[in-house]
């Protein structure tokens, strides 16, 4: 047959065919055979990213694999080499972000909503959300859900409420109703002050004697969530653990957590019939320790499901680093910010080649950026809370809204790695970083980000057939066939 083929080149050449490597055709009876279909090669759909912001997510022209030959480098992706399985990409749905997102008219946004979160043409079909449990330092105010006079106590919680994150509620539930499969990840920056040492929102640390209440008190805001019919996946007993300096804020130790997790956390959660994954650390990269510690206790390890990281010190291998001691536990990387002092390029390709493909390369099963949304003048925040954060979306007015850097870089991933995709094996050259996907219809999925200021040329290369691929420098590319 090849031989066949090999003869029908300079007729297809001639006669301008165009698609997928066609180079000639076989009539078999009533089946026609290609050389594309002979050897297995796809046609490749090519999105991008420029550095310089002047594409941004659109789709270009289609690539073809080839039996053709060239001195370029090779980007080589091998299926049958299968990592984790992805739960998906996203960002925190603080309070802020439904505050200003429901400064928008009804038909903005619900058109930013479906956009975000749908699975049109347009949307960047975001998977996963990370939840405050409480308020975060990017709500107009801080609270709790049991918040009290001073000098009270509520031993058995009588008073708590989820009334304040009414409007949260009621926009995951639109959330849901577009996307009934999201995943949801949630963490407290603060208990309750009557609950802390200092008895105030900022640092301290949870007295030993209201551990066993903090327990029930994660345990009734996952029932409190579930009967407005939002199932949290996952949490993890604090935001950012060795950082009390932020509003609200907590400082708990490696042994405070292990100790909360292995005598209260963990048995209420099995007492009470919970099922949400307990995910301990949630902080930053330059201490893989704290998290290996906990998993070391073989009485606190069999409540947990994994851990957490960020990246705002440290390198991101300190993913594999926990991998590599305890491989049965899963990995998340959870919050990464975009500042309003940033630029476009340098946080596109930062990002990309650290928090969507550095922790997809380190066993992380999702990779989320910080905040989905704030207005123009980065509010709201706490008193305290961060004055520079800025979110995937800037609401402007009742009728604009800004696309910033942090939706292309999710939205590279978000809309082409759905939930249960699988991470397959991916090399990478000096300048080019990749991860490359399966999805569960059989997509295979390569995200790429060009180091280099310059263009770079490469094959992408997939079961013996190659594709040359140019890509700008400080860029980021999708490749899907």
């Amino acid at each position: 047959m090849m031989k066949i083929i090999q003869s029908n080149r300079s007729f297809l050449k001639s006669a301008a065919l165009s698609g997928v490597a066609l180079f000639s055709l076989l009539s078999c009876g009533n089946r026609v055979l290609t050389e594309t279909e002979n050897s297995g090669a796809k046609n490749i759909e090519y999105w991008l990213t420029k550095g310089d912001g002047s594409v941004k997510l659109q789709q270009q022209n289609s690539l073809q694999f080839s039996t053709d030959t060239n001195s370029f480098p090779i980007i080589e992706i091998d299926d049958t080499q299968k990592f984790q399985t992805v739960d998906g990409f996203g960002y925190t749905l603080t309070g802020g972000s439904v505050q200003v997102i429901n400064t928008l008219s009804a038909d903005k946004r619900k058109a930013l909503l479906n956009e975000i979160f749908g699975n049109s043409g347009n949307s960047i079909s975001v998977s996963y959300l990370r939840l405050s449990i409480g308020a975060s330092d990017l709500d107009a105010e801080v609270f709790s859900y049991n918040d009290l006079p001073a000098g009270q106590t509520d031993l058995n919680l009588e008073k708590f409420s989820l009334a304040r994150d009414k409007d949260l509620i009621a926009m995951l539930k639109e959330i849901l109703a577009i996307n009934p499969k999201i995943k949801i990840i949630a963490a407290p920056w603060s208990p309750p002050v009557w609950m802390k040492d200092n008895a105030s929102s900022i640092g301290g640390s949870l007295k030993p004697e209201y551990y066993g209440v903090y327990a029930k008190y994660f345990v009734k805001y996952i029932q409190g969530m579930k009967k407005e019919g939002i199932t949290i996946d996952a949490i993890t007993p604090q935001n950012e653990p060795l950082h009390p300096g932020n509003n609200p804020s907590l400082l708990m130790t490696s042994e405070m957590q292990k100790d909360f997790i292995k005598n209260h956390l963990g048995p209420e959660f099995k007492k009470a019939g919970v099922t949400t994954k307990i995910v301990v650390y949630d902080h930053n990269c330059n201490k893989p320790e704290y998290a290996i510690n906990i998993l070391n206790d073989p009485e606190a390890r069999k409540y947990i499901d994994g851990s957490a990281f960020h990246l705002y010190e440290g390198d991101i291998s300190a993913l594999s680093t926990v991998h590599n001691a305890h491989p049965d536990k899963n990995l998340y990387f959870t919050e990464q910010w975009t500042g309003s002092k940033g630029n476009f390029k340098d946080d596109l390709n930062w990002h990309t080649k650290n928090v969507i493909i550095g922790s997809m390369r380190n066993w992380s099963k999702i990779a989320l950026e910080w905040n989905l949304a704030n207005d123009a003048a980065f509010q709201p925040h706490t008193p305290g809370g961060c004055t520079e954060c800025k979110g995937a979306i800037t609401v402007n007015s009742s009728q604009d809204f800004t696309r910033n850097v942090a939706y292309y870089i999710v939205g590279h991933a978000s809309k082409f790695v759905p939930q249960n995709s699988v991470r397959i094996a991916s090399t990478q050259t000096e300048n080019i970083a990749t991860a490359a996907f399966l999805t569960p219809l059989g997509k295979t999925v390569v995200i790429v980000q060009n180091e280099s200021e310059n263009a770079e040329n490469f094959n992408l290369r997939y079961k013996g057939n190659s594709a040359a691929v140019t890509i700008p420098g400080k860029s980021a590319a999708t490749y899907i066939f």
